[in-house]
């Protein structure tokens, strides 16, 4: 029973790991480029916050523009491109990552290693999988044995974990055998092995789930348990509030773990720029950290703010709305999908 349980739930918790992910790395990746990645035909291009394309879709899949630089691929290979379109990276690999710190994480032939933005292998590939590099370290696989290198491909903390998360405020979510704790940048254990599953650190409290109820609450440094297990789905901290699900409706707790805005929403997003996305009734809008939705719920699908602006879409062509808004100023006769590149690391 309980094995068909922890079956089922996987795909979910997989998902929640892919949000987690995608909000850790979109806070970190932000380089104000004012270039916003859109869909013409299939293909990947680039327009301004006029809707003003400027570098042509041309693109089989293409990310945002980190430190500089963004992702694409041509064909089966991937390289990287300036804002001006020119490849400062020529399409070479399997698989890429954003940069981060001024590497990323790329593979080849089954192999990650890392790149600086010369193209220039700093760490050859040689690990069974990796992470991107946090606050000077990345986790690196090897037999099967998560680790942690620093930039110059030095294993500084040894294989030793069944899995290993990136480093966040100082300390690392690992796992040995079913359990998980945490880790500090020397490699010892400063919350030891417990729960059943851990997030990453973020304003402090770090999401995690314990007594196999498969319910999470929160955890300060000292891992001392601050928030009761209680929600069926948490996400990190953001503005001092963090989205939580339970019983199918979403809303958001501070750190005390008191409800500012009760679970009524289908689905919510972190707060960024005082707004937060959510969907009710199969309609994404947004709401203030009262409660309040100051843009009604209208659009098909929508992410966070980030330098004013928002992405979203509205019958399938998509545009991006201005901070606090209404509604949009005008819509972009292009399709803002971002696209999923090659996974950065076998699952």
């Amino acid at each position: 029973m309980a094995g068909g349980r922890k079956a089922r739930s996987r795909p979910l918790f997989r998902a929640l790991m892919a949000i987690v992910a995608a909000a850790v790395v979109i806070a970190a990746k932000r380089d104000n480029s004012g270039l916003y990645l859109v869909e013409v035909n299939g293909k990947g291009g680039y327009i301004d916050k006029a809707g003003k394309l400027l570098i042509n879709p041309q693109f089989e899949h293409a990310s945002d523009f980190s430190e500089g630089l963004a992702r694409v691929f041509v064909g089966s290979k991937g390289g990287y491109i300036d804002k001006a379109g020119k490849y400062v990276i020529n399409p070479q690999f399997d698989s890429t990552s954003d940069f981060r710190e001024g590497l990323a994480l790329v593979s080849v032939d089954g192999q990650w290693g890392y790149i600086d933005k010369a193209g220039k292998y700093l760490v050859k590939p040689q690990f069974e999988a990796a992470s991107d590099f946090s606050e000077g370290l990345a986790a690196a696989t090897v037999g099967g044995k998560g680790g942690y290198i620093d930039t110059a491909g030095k294993m500084v903390i040894n294989p030793q974990f069944d899995s290993a998360r990136e480093f966040s405020e100082g300390l690392a979510a690992v796992s040995v055998g079913r359990k998980w704790g945490y880790i500090d940048k020397a490699g010892k254990l400063v919350i030891n092995p417990q729960f059943d599953s851990a997030l990453s650190f973020s304003e402090g409290l770090a999401a995690v789930s314990m007594g196999g109820n498969g319910k999470w609450g929160y955890i300060d440094k000292a891992g001392k348990l601050v928030v009761n297990p209680q929600f069926d789905l948490p996400l990190l901290f953001s503005e001092g509030l963090a989205a939580v699900s339970v019983g199918g409706k979403w809303g958001y707790i501070d750190k005390a773990g008191n409800y500012v805005i009760n679970p009524q929403f289908d689905f919510a997003l972190s707060f960024s720029g005082g707004l937060a996305a959510v969907r009710a009734d199969g309609k994404w809008g947004y709401t203030d950290k009262a409660g309040k939705l100051v843009i009604n719920p209208q659009f098909d699908s929508a992410a966070e703010f980030s330098e004013g602006l928002a992405e979203v879409s509205v019958g399938g062509r998509g545009g991006h709305t201005k901070n606090r808004a209404i509604s949009m100023e005008r819509e972009c006769p292009v399709n803002l999908r971002k696209q999923r590149l090659p996974a950065r690391s076998p699952d």
